[in-house]
């Protein structure tokens, strides 16, 4: 059984989606019947997702691509109506635009501006200027917002992407409150918690997936059966990582708060090997 939103010739709006993770989705929504818009900031890819995408489809209209920036407020708005005029309302958004440049704490401010005006603003931006529009419409529809396990266990080392995405998490569970408890609204939220995905964000240089790693459409066809499931937290493993792994590392990020450790107790010299033991189950 399919999601609701998620039905032949609803209309599906891919943020992020010229590439990896967002790509996939395009493409399976595509295969579903949806109509779809890609939007992306990077041109070359956009052209070449549209065209794959187009042709996928098997007819000119239901595919459009729109160059923009997530962090252009404006520029998102004038999207946004461009898609409502060609392919009608919108039933799924999928604010999935993201970086890592990587970061450090005291780095350049530039890093820090980018990393949080995208993969934070541009998902706070598409849902504030798609959303209302998707409730007005009164027909069942979806907001999908990309974070990342580095949003709830934090790991050292690139702290404005780490922020980014505990923002989103923050955001989204915010925004799905919101919704449940709007009369008479038809519109639900979801979070996507990636595992190890092998896309231009952590290709890093590397040529070969690496054997750890899900490709995109495994990572999208999971998020598809969790949809279906009703899941809000769609926490994805990958060949590396199982769902009990993730359980574990979640619930000692949390108990730090709670047991008032050293945070981040997991990467200090003396809760470290305590860590281990717990996730060896000793």
């Amino acid at each position: 059984m399919h999601h609701p939103a998620i039905a032949p010739l609803h209309t599906a709006v891919v943020i992020g989606g010229a590439s990896g993770i967002g790509l996939a989705a395009a493409r399976r929504f595509v295969e579903r019947g949806l109509k779809v818009a890609v939007v992306d900031r990077r041109m070359d890819e956009l052209a070449q997702a549209h065209a794959m995408l187009t042709e996928l489809a098997g007819e000119e209209g239901r595919v459009v691509a729109a160059a923009c920036d997530v962090s252009d407020r404006a520029g998102l708005a004038k999207t946004a109506q461009h898609v409502a005029d060609t392919l009608g309302p919108v039933h799924v958004l999928m604010n999935n635009a993201g970086i890592q440049p990587g970061s450090s704490i005291f780095g350049e401010q530039g890093e820090w501006d980018a990393v949080l005006s995208i993969n934070l603003g541009g998902v706070i931006n598409g849902t504030r200027i798609f959303g209302p529009a998707m409730m007005a419409h009164g027909q069942p529809a979806l907001i999908i917002n990309t974070g990342s396990k580095q949003g709830i266990t934090t790991p050292p080392g690139d702290p404005a992407y780490n922020v980014s995405k505990a923002g989103v998490k923050v955001f989204t569970e915010a925004l799905q409150h919101e919704l449940r408890n709007r009369p008479d609204n038809r519109v639900e939220a979801a979070l996507l918690i990636p595992g190890f995905v092998w896309t231009d964000l952590t290709r890093r240089g590397r040529t070969e997936k690496p054997a750890g790693a899900w490709t995109p459409e495994e990572t999208v066809d999971f998020m598809l059966e969790r949809l279906e499931a009703g899941d809000f937290y769609i926490l994805c493993p990958d060949n590396e990582t199982t769902r009990e792994m993730d359980e574990k590392r979640i619930r000692w990020a949390a108990d730090d708060v709670a047991s008032n450790r050293p945070p981040l107790s997991r990467w200090e010299p003396s809760w470290a090997p305590r860590f281990k033991a717990y996730l060896d189950g000793e």
